[in-house]
């Protein structure tokens, strides 16, 4: 299936935006609407973070396992998310980059690596609830950043 893709622009610098996502509870806070019962374990933050969750999306729910397995301080987080007893797997890639006018610009790709058949059955749907949960990801991590840290210049 093709990876999604989705963004946002935030006033806050690389280096805030990489340190409030680089806390694996931090994740919580923005992706509750259908990431839910979430246990930790690993570190609490970079590679080796780890989180148990039950997501609901599409009318279905499932156990996904995400555990961080790259940084590259701030510039990006890779995440390894496994669910369906291990027949869905997935990278899950934040990237920071610095917008010329201060602040960031946030890219969020959702990459399949391995899909059950009902998942490549039904891959526009599956690629459209993603990517709509992730749009919503990112309305709620600006709103998550702007009460976590200050703005750049601020």
């Amino acid at each position: 299936m093709k990876s999604v893709t989705v963004s946002i622009d935030v006033p806050q610098t690389p280096e805030q935006v990489y340190d409030f996502l680089d806390v694996m509870a931090h994740h919580e806070r923005f992706t509750n609407h259908y990431l839910t019962d979430w246990r930790y374990s690993g570190h609490d933050r970079g590679i080796g973070s780890c989180a148990t969750v039950s997501a609901a999306l599409g009318g279905t729910k499932t156990d996904v396992t995400i555990e961080v397995v790259e940084a590259d301080p701030p510039r990006r987080i890779v995440e390894r998310n496994a669910s369906a007893a291990g027949r869905r797997l997935a990278h899950g890639t934040y990237t920071i980059e610095p917008l010329q006018t201060g602040g960031s610009h946030v890219s969020f790709t959702y990459a399949w690596v391995q899909t059950p058949l009902t998942d490549r059955l039904l891959t526009p749907v599956v690629r459209a609830t993603i990517r709509r949960a992730n749009r919503t990801v990112m309305r709620r991590l600006a709103t998550e950043l702007a009460r976590h840290s200050p703005t750049a210049g601020s």
